[in-house]
């Protein structure tokens, strides 16, 4: 294949699926040169680890800095290990509460376990900000803001709404797209890729390697994964995620509870399966091919087989799964034979605490053996093999 025919097909494949790609015409320079020189692109993806899981709001982009690592190019993950104590303001309507030293490490931990289901490591250089902003002299922190007005600033929506509406912004807050910028310095990025609120972010990092000297990278934006709830993007903190790690039957029912309306958008985002392929199938259906098909990217094709099977036997032929923990609870039964339901929900770790088991209980939403117990039984007579299920997904056998 010619370098022309090579370079259309590069620019096709990176602008599937993406919202902007600013300015295209850099880009395409970018790429000749890369295919002339054989000298790949480095492309940047910032994480901020501001929770322990990556969810499939996170794949959108993943699998997106994959298809860069298809064609060629190489990979730059930074994990935002010293911008997450600043945080992230974009789209907050109130100054966010920065996160401690240990609450990034925790979250830390299964990052790059979590990242790698979706890239290549061989393709993938992984940088923590730390390594360099911690680093910098307070002189060297003056000069970054020197290349940045405050009314440029300003220009970003949500601090213009604010600055409006009369609500605080700290200065630290203005530091966070300097900060970010400046790793696009540090690691010499050619692209960088984001979500579509990032757009601001990304385009100071041009303005700042500018300033050092450096060619300004062009930079990538993919729509926002609408959430579970059908409403607001998807986020750990309004609950409305699928983890990138969640165990495959989690994940294969939670697509196949989403609401009709996202389809589309999953299967632009997370498959390489066109919309018009399965827009005739009944919905049901089409979310099985979404499920399976996603499952099978992050887990593999045999877990993606057995977590369809368990969607149909315990959604469909309303069976116990084949596969569920099976817990001790024989400490819990007095000499009658009985144990409280909610101790029992607690040591299965069906529940978080006793509290939840009885306003659960409360609410119909417990079952023994497929019955639902009634909101004031508080104890049932315990015999090995005994199912308990809280809700629709979680399940466990007792043993005595």
């Amino acid at each position: 294949m010619g370098v022309w025919a090579e370079l259309e097909r590069q620019i096709q494949v990176i602008e599937q699926g993406a919202e902007t790609v600013l300015p295209r015409e850099e880009l395409v320079r970018k790429l000749q040169r890369s295919l002339e020189t054989g000298q790949p692109l480095r492309v940047k993806l910032g994480i901020d680890p501001s929770a322990p899981e990556l969810t499939l709001g996170h794949a959108v982009v993943l699998r997106k800095l994959r298809q860069f690592q298809d064609l060629g190019h190489l990979a730059v993950l930074v994990v935002g290990d010293f911008t997450a104590r600043i945080g992230d303001p974009s789209g907050r309507s109130k100054t966010r509460e920065p996160l401690s030293p240990e609450t990034i490490a925790e979250n830390m931990k299964t990052y790059k376990e979590q990242a790698f289901r979706i890239l290549d490591p061989g393709r993938t250089e992984v940088r923590y900000n730390s390594e360099w902003l911690a680093e910098l002299t307070f002189a060297e922190v003056l000069k970054l803001t020197s290349h940045y007005t405050v009314a440029r600033m300003l220009e970003r929506e949500d601090f213009a709404q604010r600055f409006q509406e009369g609500s605080s912004i700290t200065l630290m807050e203005f530091l966070y797209p300097l900060a970010q910028a400046y790793d696009s310095v540090a690691v010499q990025a050619d692209v960088e890729l984001g979500g579509s609120d990032q757009r601001f972010n990304l385009l100071v990092g041009r303005d700042i390697q500018l300033a050092y000297g450096q060619e300004p990278q062009v930079i990538l934006t993919m729509p926002l994964l609408i959430g579970t709830d059908g409403v607001r993007k998807m986020s750990k903190s309004w609950g409305n995620y699928i983890g990138i790690a969640e165990p495959p039957e989690e994940q294969f029912g939670k697509l196949m509870a989403i609401p009709d309306e996202l389809m589309p958008q999953y299967f632009q985002l997370l498959t390489d399966i066109e919309w018009a392929e399965v827009a005739h199938l009944h919905p049901k259906e089409a979310k099985k091919k979404l499920a399976w098909t996603v499952v099978a990217w992050l887990h593999g094709v045999e877990e993606a087989d057995r977590a369809q099977a368990h969607f149909e036997r315990v959604f469909e032929e309303e069976r116990p799964p084949e596969r569920m923990p099976e817990v001790a609870v024989g400490h819990l039964v007095n000499p009658e034979g009985k144990a409280e339901v909610a101790a029992l929900l607690l040591a299965a770790g069906l529940v978080a605490s006793k509290s939840e088991a009885r306003r659960l209980l409360a609410q119909g939403g417990i079952w023994v053996d497929g019955e639902k117990l009634a909101p004031d039984q508080y104890y049932i007579s315990v015999r090995p093999g005994m199912i308990l299920r809280v809700g629709r997904r979680r399940f466990a056998r007792l043993s005595l």
